[in-house]
């Protein structure tokens, strides 16, 4: 299993971000083929300051997939372009930061 891993910074109005992130972009990425689930955390406290540098973490959003293949498939996706349009329009694109990461266990 692998998932995508998107960390947000804190947006300048949290309101306003959480309403459009919520209401908009969660319900386009849960339409993206080969998602098997959405996990959407949002960040109360780091406990190690300066680990992540200057960036105190917002909003973490993990996409899981089956393999690496259904991931890139899913990239592919008019699903997929359609939410990272959305994630541009919502301002979200300024704030994250994106990675990949194979589940171990």
């Amino acid at each position: 299993m692998i998932k995508y891993i998107a960390l947000y910074k804190p947006p300048a109005d949290p309101e306003a971000f959480d309403k459009a992130y919520f209401e908009t972009h969660k319900p386009l990425i849960d339409k993206v083929p080969g998602l098997i689930r959405q996990e959407l955390a949002k960040v109360q406290r780091v406990f190690v300051p300066g680990m992540l540098g200057d960036a105190q973490p917002y909003l973490i959003a993990e996409l899981y997939f089956e393999s690496k293949d259904a991931m890139k498939a899913a990239f592919t996706s008019p699903e997929w372009q359609v939410s990272g349009a959305n994630l541009t329009e919502i301002g979200g694109m300024e704030l994250v930061s994106m990675f990949s990461a194979e589940v171990v266990e």
